[in-house]
C-alpha cells in the first residue's frame, strides 16, 4: 500500500501544479483573444479549477469505476465549503461585497437540488448525463450574460482585472494551457490508481474513497487560491472560487461520469453524502444571504464550518474503517 500512496502523494503534486498552469495558460489566452476579464473569472477560471475533478471522474468512469467519480464530486462541494472555505475565514473573516457572487449563490442551491433529483432513483443514467451537461451549458449562458449586466462598481470586477495574467505571449499561454492538461491527465490517472488500489486493499467503497482522500486532494487547488485570494482582499473571488467550481463539479464532473459510465448509485450516497452536500450548501446560502446585516463571514461562522466537516469526516471513517 505504500506505493498506492506514493502513487496519491504524485498525483497530487501533478494535480495543484498543473490546475495552476492549466489555469494560468487558458487566462491569459482569453485575455489576449480578446474576452473580458469578468467573463474570463466566472466562466473559463471556474471551469478550468474544477479541472483536477474533472479529469479524476473522466480517468474513473473511464476504468469502470463511476463510485469513485460521484464520490469525489458529492465529497469536493463538502470539502470546499467545509474545510476550504471554513479555514479560510478563520484565517481572514471574508466580506461579502460582490452582488455578481449573490446572484451566484442561487445558481448553485438550483443544481443542488437538480442533482439530488435525478439521484432519487438511485441510478445515474446517460440521460441523467446528458441532463446535468445541458444544464452545465445553460449555467455557462447564464454567467455570461450575468458578467455583462454586472455593475461598473462591483468590486469583483476589479479583482478579476487584477488577477487575469498580463503580457503573456500568446504561444506562451499555449504552451503552458497543454503542459497543465497533461500534468492533469497524468497526475488524475496516478490518484485514481492509488486510490483505487486503498480502496480495495483496506475492504472500503469506492464513495468512501471518493469523499475523503480524493475530495481533499482535488480541493487542494481550491484551498491555495481561496487563502490567497482573502489574505489579498480579494474576497470575491475567495468565496467565488468555491462557489464557482461547486457549480461545476456537480453537473460536469458528476455529468460526464454518468455519460461515461452508467452506475446504480450505492445507498450511502442517498442516506448520507447527499444529504450533508445540501446541508452545508444552504448554510452557505444562508451566510452569503446576509441575515445579520455585517456582510461577512466570521472566524466564528468559519470554525462551526470546519468542526462540522471533521465531523462528517470522522463519522464516514469510522462507519467504514
Amino acid at each position: 500500500m505504500y506505493w498506492d500512496f506514493a502513487y496519491i502523494a504524485a498525483g497530487l503534486a501533478l494535480l495543484v501544479f498543473g490546475a495552476d498552469r492549466f489555469v494560468h495558460g487558458a487566462a491569459a489566452l482569453a485575455r489576449n483573444l480578446g474576452i473580458a476579464p469578468l467573463l474570463i473569472g466566472l466562466t473559463i477560471v471556474a471551469f478550468a479549477t474544477s479541472a483536477p475533478e474533472i479529469l479524476v471522474s473522466i480517468i474513473a468512469a473511464g476504468r469502470g469505476e463511476p463510485d469513485l467519480a460521484i464520490g469525489n464530486a458529492i465529497g469536493s462541494n463538502i470539502t470546499n465549503i467545509g474545510l476550504v472555505l471554513g479555514v479560510t475565514a478563520i484565517l481572514k473573516p471574508i466580506q461579502l461585497t460582490s452582488a455578481t457572487l449573490r446572484r451566484e449563490m442561487p445558481a448553485l442551491l438550483a443544481v443542488s437540488l437538480l442533482t439530488v433529483s435525478l439521484f432519487l432513483d438511485s441510478y445515474l443514467s446517460e440521460v441523467d448525463g446528458m441532463v446535468l451537461l445541458t444544464g452545465l451549458f445553460i449555467v455557462m449562458v447564464w454567467l455570461t450574460r450575468l458578467g455583462l449586466r454586472s455593475a461598473e462598481n462591483d468590486p469583483i470586477k476589479a479583482e478579476f482585472e487584477a488577477e487575469i495574467p498580463r503580457g503573456v505571449k500568446t504561444w506562451a499561454a499555449v504552451f503552458w494551457l497543454l503542459a497543465g492538461l497533461g500534468m492533469l491527465l497524468f497526475g488524475a490517472d496516478l490518484l485514481v490508481e492509488g486510490a483505487v488500489n486503498i480502496a480495495r486493499t483496506i475492504g472500503v467503497g469506492e464513495v468512501v474513497i471518493g469523499v475523503t482522500l480524493v475530495a481533499i486532494a482535488t480541493s487542494l487547488p481550491e484551498l491555495a487560491v481561496t487563502i490567497v485570494s482573502a489574505f489579498r482582499g480579494e474576497f470575491g473571488l475567495a468565496i467565488g472560487n468555491i462557489v464557482g467550481s461547486n457549480i461545476f463539479n456537480l453537473l460536469a464532473v458528476v455529468g460526464i461520469a454518468s455519460v461515461i459510465e452508467p452506475a446504480q448509485l450505492p445507498p450511502s450516497v442517498l442516506t448520507l453524502h447527499i444529504f450533508v452536500m445540501v446541508a452545508f450548501t444552504l448554510v452557505l446560502f444562508a451566510m452569503t444571504y446576509d441575515y445579520d446585516g455585517k456582510g461577512k463571514i466570521s472566524r466564528f461562522e468559519g470554525i462551526s464550518l470546519v468542526a462540522a466537516y471533521v465531523a462528517y469526516i470522522a463519522y464516514v471513517v469510522v462507519q467504514n474503517i
